[in-house]
């Protein structure tokens, strides 16, 4: 079986190095300490605070398991091969929506530590898709779910 590899960049893979590590030592000893004093209150079976207890742990789990999975298959990425105009991952992509002008800047980073709400978006979005290959001044249109959205780069760092 092949494993998903996940692109990554230095600084993003430090950051779930430091997630998994709270998880793993601060986390798990504190629903293991709300299900301790959860099963004191007595008969399980309608204990809300020890279904609430023991549903966080799975979830913390499996999110443990994925961020040890993602870590294992990383790839950092590493575009400095790449020309200085060309849109790639790692690199930060400004462009202005044709005709009316809005400026927009993204970070093309790998799904692993996409951010939307930080102007980081995944190399599997729309946007970074149509983007990434594309140079600086290149007219890009981008397939979106609200309708094709025609752009030009007029920035590539």
């Amino acid at each position: 079986m092949v494993e998903k590899v996940y692109p990554m960049t230095l600084e993003g893979k430090a950051k779930l190095e430091e997630e998994l590590e709270m998880l793993k030592t601060v986390k798990r000893k504190e629903i293991v300490e709300r299900i301790k004093i959860a099963r004191s209150f007595g008969d399980l079976s309608e204990n809300s605070e020890y279904e609430s207890a023991k549903d966080e742990q799975a979830f913390t789990e499996g999110r443990i398991t994925t961020l040890e999975n993602m870590i294992r298959f990383s790839e950092i990425i590493d575009n400095q091969n790449a020309d200085t105009d060309e849109v790639c991952l790692g690199r930060t992509v400004t462009f202005i929506e044709l005709p009316a002008g809005d400026e927009e800047e993204y970070t093309i980073v790998g799904s692993a530590e996409a951010d939307p709400l930080t102007g980081k978006i995944s190399n599997d979005s729309p946007i970074a898709k149509a983007l990434i290959g594309r140079r600086l001044n290149d007219e890009v249109t981008i397939a979106t779910p609200g309708g094709d959205m025609n752009v030009k780069i007029t920035k590539v760092s």
